[in-house]
């Protein structure tokens, strides 16, 4: 443990602390008012958000345990690789469905108090953690069959170690590629069909703008996700340089292509909300700062 190596391993653990404290406080505001809690909008908002804290955890504790070599019981590695996979996994899926939200309330604003109901909102989260956590389930599953036994075993936790079969790496691909293409094209239908709907005369402009505004936000944050996907190929290009420089390199990328994006992903998206900025703002001064409200019969107030 060189002086740099313990300056690098501070340096991501206290990003990460940083940036799940500042989800957590986000986490809190969004659940602090009945407005925010019982608009689907919002409720998909704070599961972006507690979703990620459960990302960065376990993100950290993984990064902690590689960096100090240390070695765990593969079922509780299983566990973290299980929840870090399906929260990596959850977040493109619950964009997609926060894109489609807006859809509804452009192209269809009569019936979105009908069809964006909480209940609604809250059956599709089940959906999204079906799916997310199918991936890795299998995985396990599959070691549960073939050999139930390591699971007693301790060692370094990665996640290679569950593949025991060589379908598994090819069902991975196959996974991600799914997952990511039919999200994609959710938000290029969603940002299409809002654009079109806002050049009706009969369509509240300023509400289309917006959505689209928010639909092509959330296409940025998913290329920040697949950022993650050209880790590995970074790994591999970086590799033909001299030692030193690849070391120094291997941390930027680690920094850049895995870390930061999905720190600021969440961030960016509540500080850009008007109705929910000034309410982060007061839990974020611990009160000392007071919110304005929203609008002329803004319910966002706090007291």
């Amino acid at each position: 443990m060189t002086d740099e190596r313990i300056f690098k391993f501070f340096l991501v653990v206290a990003t990460y602390s940083i940036f799940i404290y500042l989800n957590c406080v986000m986490f809190v505001a969004v659940r602090s008012k009945s407005a925010f809690r019982e608009t689907s909008r919002y409720i998909l908002f704070a599961h972006m958000l507690f979703n990620d804290i459960l990302h960065l955890i376990t993100s950290m504790a993984l990064y902690i345990s590689s960096m100090l070599y240390l070695e765990i019981i593969q079922a509780f590695c299983s566990l973290l690789a299980l929840i870090s996979t399906s929260t990596f996994t959850n977040e493109p899926l619950n964009l997609a469905v926060m894109s489609l939200e807006r859809y509804i309330a452009v192209c269809f604003p009569l019936r979105h108090g009908e069809l964006s109901t909480p209940e609604r909102t809250f059956l599709a989260l089940v959906v999204i953690w079906v799916l997310g956590t199918a991936n890795m389930l299998t995985d396990i599953l599959t070691v549960v069959f073939v050999e139930p036994s390591f699971f007693l075993h301790s060692g370094l936790c990665i996640r290679e170690q569950l593949m025991k079969k060589s379908w598994q790496r090819d069902k991975v691909v196959v996974f991600n590629a799914l997952y990511f293409s039919v999200v994609a094209g959710v938000l290029l239908f969603t940002y299409v069909s809002i654009t079109l709907e806002a050049r009706s005369v009969s369509t509240d402009r300023s509400s289309a703008q917006k959505a689209m505004r928010t639909v092509l936000l959330h296409a940025i944050q998913l290329c920040l996700s697949l950022l993650t996907f050209l880790f590995n190929v970074f790994e591999v290009l970086l590799a033909s340089l001299p030692v030193n420089i690849y070391i120094q390199l291997r941390f930027v990328n680690y920094v850049v292509v895995l870390l930061l994006p999905r720190c600021l992903s969440p961030l960016i998206y509540g500080l850009r909300d008007q109705s929910f900025h000034p309410v982060f703002m007061y839990y974020f001064t611990c009160g000392t700062r007071s919110v304005k409200p929203a609008g002329p019969t803004s319910s966002l107030v706090v007291e």
